[in-house]
């Protein structure tokens, strides 16, 4: 039976722009109460209008931030029932012996250990509930190596490992826990990583076909959607224009 999202309650961490944009937008168009969370203030405000959602200004990496965001949300919903883990960041795209020890800590704590702090905070409310889903947005790194992306790909590797035990300690909560690992997509990532004059999709007709930002959002309604019986515990998406040809 189709899970009826209207009157969720759901937390997008990065969702001011790109992929977590879109799915703010797309939970907030089924009736999803949507709160947005990114560092920027004026940004996140700005996008928080556009969106017709709330937001609360938050570093993912900030545990103290976390309990501030949760602390808004419970206040004013007293549940929670959809927690995506957007948020991330390249921080450094170099081979290993040009990276920075403050770097490499920086790429593990938005892309993981930030992740972490959000899901600590969620499950106990979930389990209670005895439902929920927790969607984390991986990368192909997480499975291919490329040179230069090795401390953000052990991050997204550690994180899709991560959702699976989490969702061994949740199955008989009724919750659910999903990684989507998506390839090249329509997102300011490259831009934000230094690296976009050097990423084919720099091209405007290459980026046309990667994934879209509506296009992640349908996605993660569709798995919100799903009967609540359901699992789904990986979904891979590449675009047909990236060929693939990495260790």
């Amino acid at each position: 039976m189709k899970t009826q999202l209207r009157g969720q309650v759901a937390i997008v961490t990065g969702g001011s722009k790109g992929y977590g944009a879109g799915i703010a937008k797309a939970l907030a168009g089924k009736g999803v109460h949507v709160w947005i969370t990114g560092r920027d203030p004026k940004a996140l405000a700005t996008a928080a209008r556009r969106l017709k959602v709330r937001a609360v200004a938050a570093d993912v990496g900030s545990a103290a931030d976390w309990d501030r965001v949760f602390a808004t949300v419970f206040k004013a919903h007293r549940r929670l029932d959809i927690l995506v883990n957007n948020a991330g960041a390249g921080i450094k795209i170099a081979p290993m012996d040009q990276q920075t020890d403050e770097a490499i800590e920086t790429s593990i704590r938005t892309n993981l250990t930030g992740q972490l702090f959000g899901c600590r905070r969620a499950a106990p409310i979930m389990k209670k509930q005895k439902s929920g889903i927790v969607i984390n947005i991986s990368s192909g790194c997480a499975i291919h190596a490329w040179p230069g992306w090795g401390p953000y790909s052990a991050a997204k590797a550690g994180l899709n490992q991560f959702g699976h035990c989490l969702y061994t300690e949740l199955r008989e909560f009724g919750v659910r826990v999903t990684n989507i690992t998506p390839y090249w997509g329509a997102t300011d990532f490259t831009k934000a990583a230094g690296i976009a004059d050097l990423h084919p999709a720099k091209d405007p007709k290459v980026r046309k076909q990667t994934m879209q930002p509506k296009e992640m959002g349908e996605l993660v309604v569709h798995l919100c959607e799903m009967a609540a019986h359901l699992e789904v515990p990986d979904i891979i998406v590449q675009p047909l224009i990236q060929e693939i040809i990495p260790l």
